[in-house]
């Protein structure tokens, strides 16, 4: 066991697919968990919709709630005609949800711990919204940039405001995401190390000594649970927030 809290994030390539302009394409631990948080997300969403009953069990029971949850989320946040983007939010969530928490599971890997990762999400979602925004209110998009009720001295100020906030929304968007969990799951890694470190070079004392960073490491991970599923939500609610910008732009 590696005690370098960094290495956990390491892309190893399995086979190489081909290469393009020069550059290798290659199947990675990235992709490979990739495929299998889909895979969960999938196998789940058969075994909760196989079979419709009057008394759901527990798999239809979740994904029924989980339906229900994002439903709210979008109506709450980007009214009725936000329900188009159902499958988008409802995608977005559902995988970042269970990415997250494979992720918790020790010796796996975290996607969303990738940059590059959150950040593709983000910029779905951004042009998703600049390119959904002008086909449904065409320049009268551009009045999301200026807010109503503002003193005409201090208009153009506001207006480069808003035009900055808008144009870093795929930065905040991705960095929040990705700063959380590789922070968690450094935190994780280093209490983890200190009680192999203990143990190791301290004998019986040391593993006794071990046991308050033991301790701190499940609370940890009880910890890094809840923020899996907030982050998530984080993620789909800025979604929502962000498609109503399209949604109602013109208004």
């Amino acid at each position: 066991m590696t005690l370098d809290p960094i290495d956990q994030f390491s892309i190893n390539n399995f086979f190489t697919i081909g290469t393009i302009g020069g550059q290798t394409i290659a199947f990675t631990n990235s992709s490979a968990y990739m495929l299998l948080t889909v895979a969960v997300i999938c196998l789940l969403a058969v075994r909760g919709f196989k079979k419709q009953e009057l008394v759901p069990g527990r798999f239809q029971s979740a994904a029924e709630l989980s339906f229900v949850f994002v439903a709210s989320m979008i109506r709450s946040t980007a009214g009725e005609d936000g329900m188009k983007f159902f499958p988008l939010v409802y995608s977005i969530f559902t995988f970042i949800l269970v990415a997250n928490v494979i992720s918790i599971i020790p010796y796996t890997f975290s996607v969303t711990s990738h940059i590059i990762v959150t950040a593709a999400f983000a910029l779905l979602v951004f042009f998703t919204v600049l390119i959904y925004g002008f086909y449904k209110n065409g320049l009268k998009f551009f009045r999301i940039f200026v807010p109503s009720g503002i003193p005409i001295y201090i208009l153009p100020l506001i207006v480069v405001i808003e035009i900055i906030s808008f144009l870093s929304r795929p930065l905040s968007h991705s960095v929040r995401l990705f700063a959380n969990m590789l922070a968690g799951h450094i935190t994780l890694k280093v209490f983890a190390g200190f009680v192999v470190l203990l143990g190791t070079s301290l004998g019986t004392i040391g593993w006794l000594a071990g046991i308050v960073p033991l301790a701190m490491t499940v609370a940890l991970t009880a910890l890094e649970l809840l923020v899996a599923f907030l982050q998530a939500y984080v993620f789909a609610v800025l979604t929502c927030i962000y498609l109503n910008d399209a949604i109602h732009g013109g208004h």
